[in-house]
Order: structure tokens, then sequence, then C-alpha cells
């Protein structure tokens, strides 16, 4: 196995037992105080977040033997599909559902919580 692998199992491993215990407590936090849409705003915002920071292990372990210029590039390239993935989604939510549906509040403080936590 070599190092690099080693370095980024050890990340998602590390990573992945906090988030899971901080989303779950969002989860429950916002499903007594604001109620199925609090709910259903927590476990997007995991969703989400969960799938960025995997996104990003990933594109870590494909590049990990390129150049520099092509690490940067991929860097750049999954960064910006991420934030125009994220929009679209934003977009989605505020134009396809009703406020009473997803609680905006909990999914940004969930999402900062879970990053937090991620990056702790």
């Amino acid at each position: 196995m070599s190092e690099a692998k080693s370095n980024e199992s050890q990340l998602l491993r590390g990573a992945v037992k906090p988030t899971l215990i901080v989303g779950l407590i969002a989860i429950v936090a916002f499903l007594l105080t604001r109620g199925l849409a609090g709910f259903y705003g927590s476990l997007l915002a995991q969703f989400i977040v969960a799938i960025y920071f995997v996104v990003h292990i990933l594109v870590s372990r494909l590049t990990r033997n390129l150049d520099p210029i092509s690490t940067m590039a991929m860097a750049l390239f999954s960064y910006f599909a991420k934030l125009f993935g994220l929009g679209l989604l934003l977009w989605a939510i505020a134009k396809f559902t009703e406020r009473e549906t997803i609680n905006r509040t909990a999914f940004g403080i969930t999402a900062v919580a879970l990053t937090i936590a991620w990056l702790w």
C-alpha cells in the first residue's frame, strides 16, 4: 500500500466518525426544534457535505501521480463543478419546494457544522 493511499484512507476514516456524530446531533436537534422540515434540511445537508468531501478525496487519489499543473487543473475543475452543482441544487430547492418542506436554516447550519467537523 502506498503512503499517499494510506494518508487518504486515514483522512476518510478519521473524518467520517465526527461528521456522522455531528450530523446525527443536528438531525435530531432540528427535528425536535423545527419539525419534519428541519429533519429534511439537516438530512439533505449531511448528504451534500458527504458527497462533496468524498469527491475531494477521489480527486486527490486520482491526481497523486500527476504533475502539479495537472493536479491544480483537476482541483480547480472539481471545485467549480461542485460550486455549480451546489448552486443548481439550491436553485432547484428554492424553485420546486415550499419553504415548509425543507428548512433552509437547518440546512445551512448543519452544512457549516458538518464542514467544521470534517475539517477539524
